[in-house]
């Protein structure tokens, strides 16, 4: 039986924080935001150059702004972006990206949303957490050890996402002998290291496009139920990706949201807590739509077959 025939929006997920969040209920290990179902972390990219939305929030009033409406219409979260990791993306300064996020994040602070800061380096994510942020989402899988004591000492969940490479290299002839054994396997491990330093929750993300070819983005979307059927939470990021120009042929990003909704369903039929969404608002209608039909379809089921 896969999960869609099992009700799958009534399944509860959980993070928990060692410090009072927006949506956070007081628990013995800290403070504990559950949902049912699949939410929406909505993406905020305050960069000049990411691959679908860059130079769109630059200014601090458009980037509030812009987060204000993810907010208002159900997004769990927002994630704060200020260095681009799209394929061949080159880094920046640490401090140039702190510059970019900080100002985001103070100017956030008491709008009732739960805000993660999208980074791979601990400098950002321990100024990022000091200025506001809630939780990281760590592109890079906390494989650096110092993320890993910036989010423990700070009792702040962490989202680990697998790479293989980095962003200017990553899509560059990406290889895996067993590309669902080597990605589950990998986060697991960085999940249980992560716990046992004092990290107090985490999520999952198998890290759509980013050191994968066509071929492992779907094997790894298919192999869904076996990553979600495990303890922690799971985020896909499939939002406008390359990977829908190849299935659909769509070479404009911003052209891309109807196959960014149609993967994010299946991935929420396949038990997903979290998708990253461009488009937060048409993610959080096209999931409560469905979470309503399967409860519908749910409670209308006869309680026992006729004799």
């Amino acid at each position: 039986m896969n999960r869609a025939s099992e009700g799958w929006p009534r399944r509860a997920h959980q993070l928990t924080f060692a410090f009072p969040v927006p949506g956070g209920a007081r628990a013995a290990d800290g403070w504990r935001v559950q949902w049912p179902g699949c939410a929406v972390m909505g993406v905020l990219n305050v960069t000049p150059d990411s691959f679908s939305d860059g130079g769109r929030h630059a200014t601090l009033e458009a980037a509030v702004a812009q987060a204000r409406a993810m907010r208002d219409v159900g997004a769990l979260m927002i994630d704060v972006g200020g260095e681009s990791t799209r394929p061949g993306a080159e880094p920046v300064p640490a401090e140039q990206e702190l510059d970019r996020v900080r100002p985001v994040l103070q100017a956030l602070a008491g709008e009732g949303v739960l805000l993660s800061v999208d980074t791979l380096k601990a400098e950002v994510a321990a100024g990022a957490l000091a200025a506001g942020a809630h939780l990281i989402n760590d592109v890079n899988g906390l494989r650096d050890p110092a993320m890993i004591r910036i989010c423990g000492e700070a009792g702040a969940p962490a989202c680990i996402m697998h790479m293989q490479g980095e962003p200017r290299t990553m899509q560059q002839a990406p290889h895996y002998e067993d590309v669902v054994g080597e990605v589950h396997a990998f986060l697991l491990e960085q999940a249980r290291a992560a716990l046992a330093a004092g990290v107090p929750s985490v999520l999952l993300d198998p890290g759509l496009g980013f050191g994968k070819t066509l071929a492992h983005n779907l094997a790894l979307l298919r192999a869904l139920p076996e990553l979600t059927a495990g303890p922690f939470p799971v985020l896909v990021g499939a939002s406008r990706k390359r990977l829908i120009d190849y299935l659909a042929g769509v070479p404009r990003a911003a052209d891309r949201d109807p196959g960014s909704l149609a993967l994010h369903l299946y991935a929420a039929r396949q038990g997903a807590a979290l998708v990253r969404a461009h488009a937060a608002g048409a993610h959080v209608q096209a999931l409560r739509v469905e979470a309503a039909l399967d409860d519908r379809a749910e409670s209308a089921r006869p309680l026992e077959s006729p004799a």
